[in-house]
């Protein structure tokens, strides 16, 4: 009787993956809402069991692993705008000075104000600074050559796609402090260095790359009769996230960032293709899918008290780490860029956290034993919850009120305006 339950539930939830982003439209909710709040009322009134990460660790981290990874091929695939250090100018100052601020400052939040220990405090932060590329689809780009790329929604995108590979490495410093027992924390530290930041890094990229171009290459350069955008298949995104994720995983790098490169050199084969589109539909369908599901399972961790036992002083944290630290961090790293104060305090606001920190708690906590796994579990759990309700009701007022004053202030005459030229009127060349 349960199984076929969940197949009649299951069924629901598919149609509401096609009907519930038309219907919220123009609404101030989001998908990742009602999905949660579906969860919850589920769980509560049918009283389903817990399916409480600490009680399916390793399906919890398989699951979000694999939804982090296609999220992750579907922001690089939308990228119209070539990767460059100017062209990417926010990006690299995200990446760099953001996301490390960031993960001091969460750090030391864990440790002071939560009292954990300094391997939690480590993974707190690298957890919980990163922009999540699942929950964050509201405020990304649009699909190919759609031209939806102004600075805010390229800025998170390309963002989301490369720093959830980035924080790893203080994942596994993480791991490294957890485990240190009586080894020498100088060998631990150069392992770290060495492998985890250095190879980790390089193998991730270089992988990436290799596996992107030569699959733009067997897509779209070899003997039409037999190029693989014939197939006309979007089915064929899915086939190139796991060779990039799972070739980089063999040789000990970092798959997610071999995933958003690959997608990125697989859309720089050819960039104007239609079959990229057809590629990115079939992801982001199979994403949003994957999405409800898993919030729909949040839903039911917090229907069974994920976050009950957090005191006000916890809450307090989240909120801080939250509200305060992204936008200071982000308001650090975009010094000096110029770009209008209410632009540079968006970007701040929407480091949107989701799938990603969850991933990487159940990985830290399925490497080593981290003491507070509870209340590790909780304090992300809020933190996402947070992240879910007020970025999911601000994120389309807010860009909406955005996209209204820039096109008043600098309006572009029509003849102006070039094919390339992104929904700003930026040219993403400059």
């Amino acid at each position: 009787m349960s199984y076929i339950v969940f197949m009649v539930g299951l069924g629901f939830l598919i149609l509401l993956v096609a009907w519930l982003p038309m219907v919220l439209k123009e609404l101030p909710l989001s998908l990742p809402i009602i999905c949660v709040a579906l969860g919850f009322a589920a769980f509560r009134l049918l009283r389903l069991d817990n399916p409480e990460p600490l009680a399916f660790p390793e399906a919890t981290e398989r699951l979000t692993e694999l939804i982090v990874i296609i999220s992750l091929m579907g922001a690089g695939l939308k990228l119209d705008r070539r990767v460059g250090w100017r062209r990417w100018n926010v990006t690299w100052r995200l990446l760099g000075i953001t996301m490390p601020l960031s993960i001091l400052m969460i750090g030391l939040i864990g440790w002071y104000w939560l009292a954990f220990p300094p391997a939690a405090s480590i993974l707190l932060g690298a957890a919980l600074a990163p922009t999540d590329p699942v929950l964050a689809s509201d405020i990304q780009v649009g699909p190919p050559k759609s031209g939806e790329e102004d600075e805010i929604r390229f800025s998170l995108t390309s963002e989301a796609g490369l720093n959830d590979g980035l924080a790893f490495p203080f994942v596994h410093l993480a791991v490294g402090v957890a485990l240190l027992n009586n080894n020498s924390p100088w060998e631990m530290l150069e392992h770290w260095a060495l492998l985890d930041v250095l190879w980790r890094l390089a193998a991730g990229v270089g992988v990436g790359w290799l596996v992107g171009r030569f699959l733009g290459y067997v897509t779209f350069s070899v003997p039409n009769r037999a190029n693989l955008s014939r197939t006309g298949d979007g089915f064929v995104s899915l086939g190139v996230t796991l060779i990039a994720y799972g070739v980089t995983e063999l040789v000990n790098g970092y798959g997610f960032v071999a995933v958003f490169v690959a997608a990125v050199a697989l859309r720089d084969a050819e960039r104007d293709h239609e079959y990229h589109e057809r590629l990115h539909d079939f992801v982001e369908q199979t994403e949003r899918l994957m999405m409800m599901l898993m919030l729909v399972l949040f839903g039911g961790t917090l229907a069974h008290g994920l976050i009950d036992a957090l005191s006000w002083s916890a809450v307090g944290a989240a909120v801080a780490i939250l509200f305060l630290v992204r936008p200071v961090a982000g308001l650090a790293g975009l010094a000096g860029v110029p770009m209008p104060l209410r632009e540079k305090l968006a970007i701040g606001f929407f480091g949107i956290r989701g799938m990603g920190s969850i991933y990487y708690v159940a990985y830290a906590l399925n490497a080593a034993d981290f003491d507070v796994p509870y209340a590790l579990w909780a304090v992300t759990g809020l933190i996402v919850l947070l992240s879910i309700l007020v970025h999911g009701t601000t994120v389309t007022p807010i860009m909406r009120l955005i996209d209204r004053r820039r096109q008043g202030l600098a309006p572009p005459p029509a003849a102006a305006i070039h094919p390339r030229m992104g929904k700003a009127g930026v040219s993403p060349e400059s």
